[in-house]
């Protein structure tokens, strides 16, 4: 009768971290992009800085794909599946015009069986080459929806807000693209590649060594991938904490064997 009340706390405060840090993305996605699109001199003289904004776009891309993620596991708001359904639709969506039933549907297909024939994420002929597993990744993911919804995003900006063609490919297609590309290669490609190091178990996915502001940046901890296997329900955001965690009972489990 303890446990429950306390689960429920736990519940809501991690709903409450995970909201809200998915509406800071959000918003900063949103502020960026407006600005970039909207306000900013996009000229030679501010070529860093036009450089410096599309890596940022690029960035919170990913973000809106990440917390997408974290809905799909329930781990954004615990005990809340419409909300849940609810953001993770909408951002998928605003992402790239992806279908949220579609990607949930084969990303469990791909928790149930990682790293074989039978994982959408997985590319069976080409277990170690990146481009040719990039290209059957944008082949299963980016149909025809997302292509008419970017396509279409692209020229309403362009025709109806006269945003110039220039700024629409350096500060939207430009960095949604990379976005794909910075997902696949920490979240699916170094996780999932076959050669080098052996897999540890079944879910048949590593994780890096960076520290958590490199793990941040790279892609939102998300290549901390075999804590995730192992711990789905755990929402990006505290995956270095779980990660600290499992390495302090295995420490402790070795320390405990030794004679």
């Amino acid at each position: 009768m303890v446990r429950e009340p306390r689960r429920i706390s736990r519940n809501r405060q991690q709903a409450l971290i995970g909201l809200s840090l998915a509406s800071a993305i959000f918003a900063a996605w949103l502020g960026v992009l407006g600005y970039a699109l909207f306000a900013f001199d996009f000229s030679w003289g501010n070529a860093p800085f036009a450089i410096g904004i599309a890596a940022l776009l690029c960035w919170l891309f990913v973000g809106l794909f990440i917390v997408s993620h974290d809905a799909m596991h329930g781990s954004l708001a615990p005990g809340m599946p419409r909300v849940n359904a609810a953001v993770g639709a909408t951002l998928l969506f605003l992402y790239a015009g992806f279908d949220w039933d579609k990607l949930k549907t084969a990303h469990f297909a791909h928790h149930k069986a990682p790293g074989t024939a039978s994982d959408p994420d997985f590319a069976a002929d080409h277990p170690e080459a990146f481009w040719p597993w990039y290209g059957v990744f944008l082949r299963r993911y980016f149909g025809w929806t997302s292509i008419v919804f970017v396509v279409a995003v692209f020229w309403i900006c362009h025709l109806a807000f006269d945003v110039s063609v220039g700024k629409m490919l350096f500060f939207y297609a430009l960095p949604s693209i990379a976005s794909s590309i910075q997902l696949f290669y920490f979240g699916t490609y170094r996780p999932h590649r076959q050669g080098g190091e052996p897999f540890a178990d079944r879910h048949r996915a590593r994780s890096d060594g960076f520290g958590s502001l490199a793990s941040l940046a790279s892609c939102y901890h998300f290549g901390y991938h075999h804590e995730h296997h192992c711990h789905p329900h755990t929402p990006w955001w505290a995956l270095p904490a779980k990660r600290r965690a499992v390495a302090a009972e295995r420490s402790l489990a070795l320390d405990g064997a030794r004679p």
